[in-house]
């Protein structure tokens, strides 16, 4: 059985949650503690949290001796968690992904904030056209029907030139497909060497659709990831074949699922998205009272939407629990009073460095203090944990990846961040 992950009484910092199941190997018919079948499960979390992830996988794969994150049985990701399976399973290393948080990668195309941060001009352009025509139609009614239609009610119809997204998400379709045309990788499902599915929402039917699986393997996983990312107000929908898609987070927050479903015995699930806990900071005099309704109504919103995908995270793990027996799944998530992952700015990407180290140290941190009752969980997967890797105070996320701890400095990161900077101020002008 899988069982639901333990929240911990004291505070503590961010890492993983882990929940596992009660029958052995042998219980189950599995033969001596050899390789199982192990999934990969990322969920969502915008810009902010497509760092995080990159930042715990490559400390979960440096703690797990046994584990290839490049060569897993089934990888499953939903939005930014799509972003990350995608590359993961098209043979983009741990490494690799962390060198182009800060740095253009050789042979590769370059990561930059505008691939995920360019304005959807063409579509507020395209709404703003409609405005005259849905003027004169709403004043038309109001004065057509005196006594029937307030003005108010007219007019509310002007809603349908607000824009369905603020950035626009062609750019990260053309980045996936980039970089998946070279060094034997592939934008075509049926090709990859192991399977993955990123799951997007039907925006018409509000149905899960797993982009991957046969009769939607035919589309191109950049614009499956694409679709997936489309997070309905941040990305405008995308059209495929005919239907609009939205990001798969609406329905599930891991689809772990899916991954279950298909035989994985060790689930590795990695969930950016938690609500903050700001009752030990009010506490402590760190934060005043209120502190979360005092910085607005996008703070708010915020912490409604992670409290709400959070609450559907836990409620589906339980019901993992009986459908799955014998599964083991490993959760990775920061902690609700890890204030620095809930208050960073997603849309600044001069943060990506701090947010990649801080994921990596986090759960570097948290696997150790859990490593009794990890331990035996690897094992019955014919995995284990590195202690060595572990306790090695020195070891850093940048220098194991090759990169100086410095580098934040360099005219690579100066650049992106000037870059940012532009993008800022015309977002203020539109």
């Amino acid at each position: 059985m899988i069982s639901k992950p333990k929240r911990k009484k004291a505070a503590a910092p961010a890492g993983a949650k882990i929940g596992s199941g009660s029958r052995t190997r042998a219980e189950i018919g599995l033969g001596s503690p050899t390789r199982a079948k192990i999934g990969l499960a990322l969920a969502g979390g915008g810009p902010e949290g497509a760092i995080y992830e990159i930042g715990a996988v490559r400390a979960l794969e440096e703690a797990v001796e046994g584990l290839d994150l490049n060569d897993l049985d089934i990888y499953v990701g939903v939005s930014a968690g799509a972003f990350i399976a995608a590359n993961l399973a098209n043979q983009l290393t741990t490494a690799q992904m962390c060198r182009a948080i800060v740095k253009t990668e050789p042979g590769e195309h370059p990561f930059v904030p505008e691939t995920f941060l360019t304005p959807a001009v063409g579509e507020l352009l395209k709404r703003s056209a409609n405005v005259p025509g849905l003027l004169m139609s709403a004043l038309w009614d109001f004065t057509s029907h005196p006594g029937e239609v307030s003005l108010f009610d007219a007019l509310t119809r002007l809603a349908r030139a607000l824009p369905v997204g603020v950035f626009d998400n062609e750019p990260i379709r053309e980045f996936l497909a980039k970089i998946y045309s070279i060094k034997d990788r592939t934008d075509d499902f049926r090709r990859l060497a192991r399977p993955l599915v990123v799951v997007a929402a039907d925006l018409e039917s509000g149905q899960p659709v797993r982009f991957g699986e046969p009769g939607f393997d035919q589309v191109p996983i950049s614009q499956a990831v694409q679709a997936s990312c489309a997070l309905p107000g941040l990305y405008p929908p995308v059209q495929i074949d005919g239907r609009y898609y939205v990001d798969g987070v609406l329905l599930k927050t891991l689809h772990a699922s899916v991954a279950l479903e298909k035989g994985a015995e060790l689930v590795l699930c990695i969930n950016p998205i938690v609500p903050v806990d700001t009752v030990r900071g009010v506490a402590s005099g760190e934060m005043p009272k209120g502190f979360l309704v005092q910085r607005g109504l996008p703070t708010v919103m915020s912490q409604t939407f992670r409290t709400l995908i959070h609450s559907r995270l836990e409620i589906g793990l339980a019901a993992y629990a009986s459908r799955y027996r014998g599964a083991d799944v490993v959760l990775i998530e920061p902690e609700r009073d890890d204030y620095r992952m809930f208050f960073t700015n997603i849309f600044r990407f001069s943060a990506r460095r701090a947010v990649a180290d801080h994921a990596y140290r986090a759960t570097r941190r948290e696997l150790l203090r859990r490593r009794e009752e990890l331990e035996p969980v690897l094992a019955r997967h014919g995995l284990k944990l590195r202690l060595d890797v572990l306790e090695d105070t020195a070891r850093d996320l940048w220098s194991g990846v090759s990169l100086a701890t410095a580098t934040s400095s360099t005219e690579v990161v100066r650049e992106m961040d000037a870059t940012l900077t532009r993008l800022e101020s015309l977002l203020k002008g539109v």
